[in-house]
């Protein structure tokens, strides 16, 4: 990989970052990813319990598998385990570390200091998981943290990654490029989890889409444009080998995609994207320099370039037509991207009663009965009860801006906690 195309993956450590920013606000879920192939649960679970004190219980987890190969050599392995064994690993994962979140109950910690009891041992367990890829003894060394676990999120397309999101999340990421492929992955990944027991409105399907907004469909999509203008073919083309195992270079970039040089047997790192690449290529004649906009700045999911009503009329339609419970909104640029959208879009979506007020979000659980786990992630209602609900960049409007208001315990029953506390401001100098 080139030093350039190498540089532009410049990413802070997403625990690290989440906890600074759970210090700085009150309401925003903090969904950070971690891999459970490149992890170990007791770690993990560290980790997560940690940043769920530190928020008040604001914290998720967006379960990944790892997908590149070259993380391998990172981590001092010689070879990156194949796909299947990958999501085998996952599921003994996360087995695993949902036990060591359960090894305290609820009333554990004591705290009792005119007795001098800090935590009532009878009430802390040992985990003693020996699963086929993970073993762990526990308990963990942290007390039972106010959501009791993160919110579970997954982005797995593939049929190993849907089998994993129906049996444990509550939110999934996913991208499509259109609304019959939406429709057929929520109706799939929902039926799965029916038949696994579950209730499938506990399950949030968010596609991701990328919105220019602009005051008339033609200069949002000359917007459009311009930030396809910006794409450096260095960088692209070393992205399009990753996802589909072929090099070309910048002289074939006018040229049409060579699909005969597309193998489609063998393991695929990033398996249900390469699927999605390989449709567009497969339904759409484009040239090298065609696709590589199209995967630029939104990675293959849906990019949406007009006005306010017919970006929000694109998103109604996705979510009355059974594609989607929300989206995973990914703005072209931060923050003006996020900023257009949340107010431009947001209040067209609202005046439609599709999107939460913001005079709901501080008492979202008061006030539409949803489950206090979905606070984490902004939506502050069950799937389809006729809302939709949007993850998205850190902004103080829009996105993630409901706390939690319960959390499960062991018994299954809500247990109430007080609000976050607030912000302490730091004094104006004289």
């Amino acid at each position: 990989m080139s030093n350039r195309a190498y540089a532009s993956r410049f990413r802070l450590e997403p625990l690290t970052w989440l906890s600074a920013v759970a210090a700085a606000t009150e309401r925003i879920g903090l969904i950070g990813t971690a891999s459970t192939t490149y992890t170990q649960p007791y770690n993990l679970a560290r980790l997560f319990a940690s940043l769920d004190h530190l928020s008040a219980g604001r914290a998720g987890w967006n379960i990944v598998t790892t997908g590149a190969p070259q993380a391998a050599a990172n981590f001092g392995l010689d070879a990156h385990p194949v796909h299947a064994e990958r999501y085998e690993r996952a599921r003994d994962f996360l087995e695993a570390v949902t036990k060591l979140w359960d090894s305290w109950e609820d009333d554990a910690l004591v705290a009792d200091r005119a007795g001098g009891l800090f935590a009532d041992t009878d009430r802390i367990h040992a985990v003693d998981h020996e699963g086929p890829l993970v073993r762990v003894k526990g308990p963990l060394n942290i007390p039972r943290s106010p959501q009791g676990r993160p919110v579970y999120v997954q982005a797995g397309s593939s049929p190993d990654g849907r089998a994993l999101a129906a049996r444990y999340a509550e939110a999934v990421f996913t991208a499509h490029q259109t609304p019959e492929s939406a429709q057929e992955f929520y109706a799939d990944l929902k039926g799965r989890a029916a038949r696994l027991g579950r209730d499938p409105g506990q399950l949030l399907v968010l596609p991701g889409i990328s919105p220019f907004v602009a005051s008339t469909e033609a200069e949002a999509r000359r917007l459009h444009e311009e930030f396809n203008s910006l794409t450096q073919p260095e960088y692209s083309l070393e992205l399009l080998h990753r996802l589909l195992g072929i090099r070309l270079s910048q002289e074939e970039l006018d040229g049409p995609v060579p699909r005969e040089l597309i193998g489609t047997e063998g393991e695929r790192g990033d398996h249900s994207r390469f699927r999605l690449v390989l449709g567009i290529i497969e339904r759409e004649e484009l040239t090298v320099r065609q696709l590589l906009h199209r995967l630029a700045g939104a990675r293959g999911h849906r990019v949406i370039a007009g006005t306010p009503e017919q970006v929000a009329d694109q998103l109604q339609q996705w979510f009355e037509q059974g594609a989607a419970d929300g989206f995973n909104v990914m703005p072209p640029w931060l923050p003006g991207g996020f900023e257009v959208f949340a107010d431009e879009v947001v209040p067209i979506l609202r005046r439609r009663g599709l999107f939460r007020h913001a005079s709901r979000a501080a008492h979202c659980g008061s006030t539409t009965g949803c489950p206090g786990r979905w606070g984490a992630l902004g939506g502050c209602r069950a799937a389809r009860r006729g809302r939709a609900t949007f993850s998205g960049g850190a902004a103080p409007r829009g996105a993630r801006s409901c706390a939690p208001h319960a959390a499960p315990t062991r018994s299954g029953a809500p247990r109430r906690r007080p609000p976050p506390r607030p912000v302490r401001q730091r004094p104006e100098a004289g």
